[in-house]
């Protein structure tokens, strides 16, 4: 079976079993929510050109595919999709094909207990969500619309491969999960997570998501990832990644927001599979990368409708590099003077022990009539890179980056959006010509 008609039969499997089980759980019942879905169409052609005479073009057309039903508390039958399709003009570039969500299951007990068996993406677990397999959840009952509850769910099967159709060979996936979804949008989720490559455990993770909104003032969000057990055997177990954000918002006009991101990047699958090859493994992979930064920003409401912001970053992107800074300045207007014109500029500032780079941009938009938006954007970005040569003489070098395009999006009607843009870039050493389009009908 090609995989175009794998995808067809996966989506009519679970459409038409979900119907069916919706045809018969819900008889008598109340008349059930519409599902709700998109279909869009994207085209991405482009031209370079080197400053040697050579010349590459490339087009993509790329079509995804989403239709859910709402989810409710009370017995319905339950289904998703969510496929892409890609295809490319160059012959070493094949077609894709991918799954991120093609499931059928149903809500029993009162919509207390939920069951999906297909492609799932638990959010739950955050980045180790996908899986292929079954799902099974039960919550507790809501007193009120806005009250709080507890969940908890059980899930296992393969790992998808989201980028085609495919599963990672021999691997396995299984784990659980507990929410508290609370008033607010508050949320706060615990989970754990096993994979397994044939008989080596690659991965035994400890997740955690929350988001805290506290009254109209203070917001928190968190998520982080910690392996309990030595990732594939031979990495070091600890914190994986950790990411904070808080904003606070003392005034009307002042909007106060700090991070804090650390992420430690380590090719497990590549270490199991050499390990149960009989392979040798080097220590950087089993070291892996690290990334960390801390940062934040300060954003004032200067009069009604112009806002500036300032911020400041320290950053670094390996174990044995050293930080560096990253300054932020910019501003947003919208309707200035009451012309219609919209405008953001912003620039940014990288310093960098090697050297440093500077970035700018603007925007200008403009709402014309009552169905089209038109933006000019510009970006210009200049690097000073330094090094020493083992004479003792510094090189320096200054490479370039220019980029102007302009965009439209147009509503033709209320179900159905239209974007185009036309962009322009240009290097030191190349330039490109690039044309985006894309057509949106939402369903519902």
């Amino acid at each position: 079976m090609s995989r175009h008609a794998l995808v067809a039969a996966t989506v009519c499997l679970c459409v038409c079993v979900a119907d069916r089980a919706s045809a018969q759980s819900t008889a008598g019942a109340p008349a059930a929510e519409r599902p709700w879905g998109r279909v869009s169409f994207f085209t991405n052609s482009s031209e370079t050109h080197t400053t040697d005479g050579a010349s590459t073009r490339l087009s993509e057309l790329s079509t995804a595919f989403s239709y859910q039903l709402p989810d409710v508390d009370r017995n319905r039958a339950d289904y998703g999709v969510d496929i892409r399709h890609a295809a490319y003009t160059s012959a070493t570039q094949p077609d894709r094909v991918s799954i991120y969500e093609a499931f059928a299951g149903a809500r029993m007990a009162d919509g207390a207990v939920r069951f999906r068996l297909g492609h799932v993406w638990l959010t739950d677990v955050g980045s180790l969500g996908s899986v292929a397999g079954t799902v099974i959840e039960v919550a507790q009952k809501r007193t009120r619309p806005e009250s709080g509850r507890f969940r908890g769910g059980v899930f296992g099967g393969f790992e998808p491969d989201v980028l085609q159709i495919g599963y990672a060979p021999h691997v396995r996936k299984f784990g659980g999960y507990l929410t508290y979804d609370g008033g607010g949008s508050q949320r706060n989720s615990i989970g754990f997570v096993t994979v397994r490559n044939r008989a080596l455990t690659e991965r035994s993770v400890l997740t955690t998501t929350n988001f805290v909104p506290v009254g109209q003032k203070l917001f928190i969000y968190q998520s982080a990832e910690y392996d309990v057990v030595p990732p594939a055997g031979q990495a070091t177990r600890g914190l994986a990644q950790l990411f904070t954000t808080v904003r606070v918002l003392p005034a009307s006009r002042l909007d106060l927001q700090a991070t804090y991101s650390r992420n430690r990047s380590v090719d497990v699958r590549g270490l199991s599979e050499d390990i149960l090859a009989g392979r040798p493994v080097s220590p950087l992979a089993v070291e892996g990368f690290l990334y960390e930064s801390v940062g934040g920003r300060v954003t004032v409401e200067v009069v009604r409708r112009v806002r500036v912001y300032g911020g400041y970053s320290r950053d670094r992107n390996d174990r044995d590099s050293a930080p560096s800074g990253r300054t932020l300045v910019g501003g947003y207007a919208s309707n200035v003077l009451d012309s219609g014109l919209d405008i953001t500029a912003s620039d940014a500032l990288f310093n960098r022990p090697t050297g440093s780079y500077h970035s700018d941009y603007v925007s200008i938009g403009r709402q014309l009539g009552r169905t089209t938006y038109l933006s000019i954007d510009y970006s210009n970005s200049l690097s000073v890179v330094r090094f020493d040569r083992s004479d003792g003489i510094t090189v320096e070098t200054r490479p370039h980056t220019t980029r102007a395009s302009a965009t439209a999006t147009v509503n033709l009607r209320r179900s159905m959006s239209l974007l185009m843009t036309v962009e322009r870039s240009k290097d030191d050493g190349s330039s490109e010509l690039r044309l985006l389009s894309g057509l949106t009908y939402r369903i519902r």
